[in-house]
């Protein structure tokens, strides 16, 4: 079951993509799914490092600006950002607010940055026929970025605060 938990994230959620304690979570991966122009799925796999909560109704995200999933959120303003780990399976629904707008310092890695609003988060649980079953493990990648990386550095600098066109 994913029962709606309302247009905002739980205090957790946003401590957890805040990215106060980003170094304990370097390497997982969370699945971003945008709408392409035929109305499919279009998934890609961020992390953590690349999204910012600012607070319970909104996210930063850092992509390659021009990229498919950064065409598909400028065009049809929707994705869902998925949290698969072993203590949570949340899905985010959200609405893009502006973007991409440029990073600074990012131009050489071809970055941009969305800011996003909530528009949905479901919690998914166990049902009872499912007892038992659990996620044992997030969805890693190796090896994890350095903190230190320009395109990182830049993407952690674009993230710092909530932007948005005037």
């Amino acid at each position: 079951m994913t029962p709606s938990r309302g247009p905002a994230l739980s205090p957790a959620l946003v401590e957890r993509l805040s990215q106060k304690h980003l170094d304990r979570r370097l390497g997982v991966g969370l699945p971003f799914v945008t709408v392409d122009p035929e109305g499919r799925p279009h998934p890609m796999l961020a992390s953590y490092l690349e999204l910012r909560a600012y607070d319970s109704r909104s996210l930063g995200l850092v992509i390659q600006a021009h990229s498919r999933s950064a065409r598909n959120l400028a065009e049809r303003q929707v994705g869902t950002l998925i949290l698969v780990e072993p203590d949570v399976i949340v899905y985010v629904k959200l609405r893009t607010v502006d973007g991409p707008l440029p990073v600074e310092g990012g131009e050489p890695f071809g970055l941009g940055y969305f800011l996003l609003e909530v528009v949905e988060t479901r919690a998914d649980a166990a049902t009872s026929w499912e007892a038992g079953m659990r996620i044992t493990e997030p969805i890693r990648y190796a090896p994890p970025p350095t903190l230190s990386e320009p395109w990182a550095r830049a993407t952690l600098a674009a993230l710092a605060t909530p932007r948005a066109r005037a």
